[in-house]
């Protein structure tokens, strides 16, 4: 259980990496910061994200489930508040576009490490 949940630290890490990569708007300091984002998104997504699903529960069945993106975008908003100048989003469009890529290259990644196994 631990180590599925270091690799998925990881990859996380890795999408967050390759998304700043791709947007100036999004700006981390190095892949240690990448880490500690993904380890403190990772808590967000346990504690907070629930939460905000339960509370906009009806405008995302109204959208068919795209608010979610919404509330990842918060959460990445919420880690990098946290984590000050080693971690910056500039402006909430950026973070809703890095949200859609980061589920995206989630996805992928964990499929590659399940056709690894």
């Amino acid at each position: 259980m631990l180590i599925r949940w270091l690799i998925s630290v990881f990859l996380n890490a890795v999408a967050l990496i390759v998304v700043a990569e791709l947007f100036n708007g999004f700006q981390l300091e190095g892949f240690g910061t990448a880490l500690l984002a993904s380890v403190i998104l990772g808590l967000l997504n346990v504690i907070i994200k629930p939460i905000l699903v339960v509370l906009t529960l009806p405008i995302t069945l109204l959208t068919l489930g795209l608010f979610l993106f919404v509330i990842n975008a918060i959460t990445l908003m919420i880690t990098q508040a946290i984590m000050d100048h080693s971690f910056v989003i500039e402006g909430f469009g950026t973070a809703i576009i890095a949200a859609v890529i980061i589920s995206i290259l989630n996805l992928l990644l964990n499929r590659l490490k399940d056709t690894v196994r």
